[in-house]
């Protein structure tokens, strides 16, 4: 059953890819290389089997695998959220029992999809995977992927409840995240996925970012919370407009060859390739890899903002 167990989460927990090599499995060597940048940044967390970890496409052994990866390496520096998605109750309980058995220390839920469900469902949901289990659940909305929001009534409902220890929002929506603000308080840590208006999040009184950038340029993220920590505005500033021109290698994609996904999640692939990260840029399939132009527009990216040699 449920216990109260604490979880830090505040600060930069970036959303780790999943890095995978030439026969499609979960490249352990490329993992742990991208956890240990992660830490030597200073990140507050890290984030595995999320959206940009391609959680909707994983199978059984490679979800095991990252979360496995993950807690070996990062050794209880910082905590490790593991994602448990899917598109009902049951089976994001199978796959957080198993994310918890491996060490997570804590899982981070959508409300269901594919059923179109209603608000009063979406919490029925939560409750039930919170009963389930004995470690901390982080409420994900992303609309765009799921269909439906975790509005503010249902988000400050499941703070209310207890249903959940905090939520990231990944759905764009300033207002809405002003007002889940609002409704629940700083004892409910609210995080924002948002790349592009992270430093305005902050400044709102967002706990921490989870953003997908993060895995290439971990620093960026981390100066930019600690310039909005200090209340140095201009160097927030200065830091969001310089990850904001970074965030274009995820638009370098042709989109008449490949989805939104495919673009997004293989240019962090890419850049983490041409940073030596990784050791390859492979997504799982249907999502095809950049061609090698598109390749060369992330590297140019890169070059100006100064993480890849000339």
């Amino acid at each position: 059953m449920a216990t109260e167990t604490g979880l830090a989460a505040r600060g930069v927990i970036p959303p780790l890819v999943t890095p995978l090599d030439e026969h499609g499995d979960v490249d352990r060597r490329s993992l742990e290389r991208l956890v240990s940048f992660q830490l030597e940044a200073g990140v507050d967390g890290v984030f595995v089997g999320g959206s940009t970890g391609e959680i909707a496409l994983l199978d059984g052994e490679q979800r095991r695998a990252v979360v496995e990866v993950a807690v070996g390496t990062v050794a209880g520096a910082v905590p490790v959220l593991a994602g448990a998605v899917a598109t009902g109750t049951r089976p994001v309980i199978e796959h957080a029992r198993q994310a918890a058995r491996l060490g997570a220390d804590a899982v981070v839920v959508t409300g269901p999809f594919y059923v179109q469900p209603h608000p009063d469902e979406i919490v029925t949901h939560f409750q039930r995977v919170r009963d389930a289990l004995d470690v901390p659940v982080v409420a994900y909305d992303i609309p765009s992927a799921v269909g439906t929001r975790l509005t503010p009534e249902v988000v400050s409902t499941l703070a209310e409840a207890r249903l959940a220890v905090a939520v990231k929002d990944s759905s764009g929506d300033i207002a809405a995240f002003r007002e889940i603000l609002r409704r629940t308080g700083p004892a409910f840590p609210a995080l924002t996925g948002s790349e592009l208006f992270a430093d305005t999040a902050l400044e709102l009184g967002a706990a921490g970012v989870v953003p997908g950038l993060g895995n290439v340029d971990p620093h960026g993220f981390v100066r930019l919370h600690r310039a909005v920590a200090d209340g140095d505005v201009r160097a927030a500033r200065a830091e969001q407009e310089r990850l904001a021109r970074l965030f274009t290698i995820t638009t370098v994609a042709d989109r008449a060859r490949i989805g939104v996904t495919a673009g997004a999640v293989g240019a962090l692939k890419a850049a983490l390739a041409l940073r030596g990260v990784l050791d390859h840029p492979a997504a799982n399939p249907p999502l095809l890899p950049l061609d090698e132009s598109e390749t060369r527009a992330v590297a140019d990216l890169l070059t100006e903002q100064g993480l890849l040699g000339s």
